[in-house]
């Protein structure tokens, strides 16, 4: 386990509206903010795109993700990570649980998951200078470091 030590900074809450990308959208307000490390809540429904439900092969040297479709609109419930990469930029790292009819897909939300309607976001600062989202080795994936 690998551990850093942060202070809570300032605390946005954000509307996102029909159509608005997740998490693109969060990272170009972060970007505009000045916000390098925040935790992501979020909360709405989604209309479209697709989610991570786990590698293809979990023991793949460099695993293949499993993209499963928003058919049709989700409630969706979200957590996440946002953390620059290795250029400074802002990267969320996010996971929903999306709801419809009795049915639950759950998986990483990633560029492309539209807002249906509207999706509200609270984004708390985390001000610390260590944390980084940088690309592992072998698998390729961006995994949080924390550098000096």
């Amino acid at each position: 386990m690998k551990v850093s030590e942060g202070k809570l900074g300032r605390v946005f809450v954000l509307r996102l509206d029909e159509g608005d990308a997740i998490p693109d959208s969060i990272e170009r307000f972060a970007a505009e903010r000045h916000v390098n490390a925040a935790q992501v809540t979020l909360l709405g429904a989604v209309g479209s795109g697709e989610v991570v439900a786990g590698p293809r092969d979990s023991r793949a040297t460099r695993p293949q993700p499993m993209l499963l479709p928003v058919d049709g609109v989700h409630e969706v419930l979200g957590i996440g990570l946002l953390a620059p990469d290795e250029k400074g930029a802002p990267r969320l790292h996010v996971h929903g649980a999306l709801g419809r009819a009795g049915t639950t897909l759950t998986g990483c939300l990633r560029p492309g998951v539209n807002a249906w309607f509207v999706i509200e976001v609270i984004v708390t600062e985390i001000v610390d200078d260590h944390l980084r989202r940088l690309p592992e080795g072998e698998s390729g994936l961006s995994v949080l470091n924390f550098g000096d």
